[in-house]
């Protein structure tokens, strides 16, 4: 299954990033190699928002990703969510459909 966690940043989200961005990547490149992240990154011009694709079967990973991230944790996180992501198209979709 897939989940999308979503993001909306902080206008001075660019401004701050720097000084969290190693542990935010270093976070995000660990779920990458445990199978759970496909793909992540921001949105926009000007950026506004970030999402992230996961492949799991329950949205408490994605969740507790959130919850760890240093983005969140110092506010340049504005609010986040994670929805499921009824995939039906695309070779690794979760449900094909044709």
């Amino acid at each position: 299954m897939h989940y999308l966690l979503t993001y909306e940043l902080a206008d001075d989200y660019l401004q701050r990033r720097g000084e969290f961005r190693d542990e935010h990547l270093k976070l995000a490149w660990d779920a990458v190699e445990r199978g759970e992240l496909l793909l992540a990154g921001a949105a926009g011009e000007p950026i506004d928002v970030a999402q992230l694709v996961f492949t799991i079967d329950a949205p408490a990973i994605a969740e507790a990703f959130a919850v760890a991230d240093p983005y969140v944790k110092h506010g340049l996180v504005r609010r986040w969510t994670v929805r499921k992501w009824h995939t039906v198209v695309g070779e690794l979709a979760s449900t094909p459909v044709r």
